[in-house]
């Protein structure tokens, strides 16, 4: 018992102090939720594995809508054109309105 809980707290640390190159939180909030998950899980008594992959789900989908900078990044690796691009100089109008 006294092991799972100082795992929690040292996969917390971790996951808050790596910085993305992303232009969300997706991986980020994917960390910390599994981290949290963890921590829940060591405290109440829980699977940890199974705690962690639900926080995991849960922070990543969270991060996936948060942009980080609010500025344009121009297209990602998937060719997808960031929602701050359009209409600006050199990006075409936005196709949705």
């Amino acid at each position: 018992m006294k092991k799972s809980l100082y795992v929690a707290p040292v996969a917390m640390v971790s996951a808050l102090t790596l910085p993305g190159c992303a232009e969300n939180y997706a991986a980020e909030g994917g960390l910390a939720g599994a981290a949290a998950g963890a921590g829940i899980a060591a405290l109440t008594g829980g699977d940890i594995a199974t705690y962690a992959l639900a926080g995991a789900a849960a922070g990543g989908l969270a991060g996936y809508f948060v942009d980080k900078n609010d500025k344009c990044d121009g297209y990602n690796n998937s060719r997808y054109l960031d929602d701050d691009c359009f209409g600006t100089a050199g990006y075409p109008a936005d196709p949705r309105y």
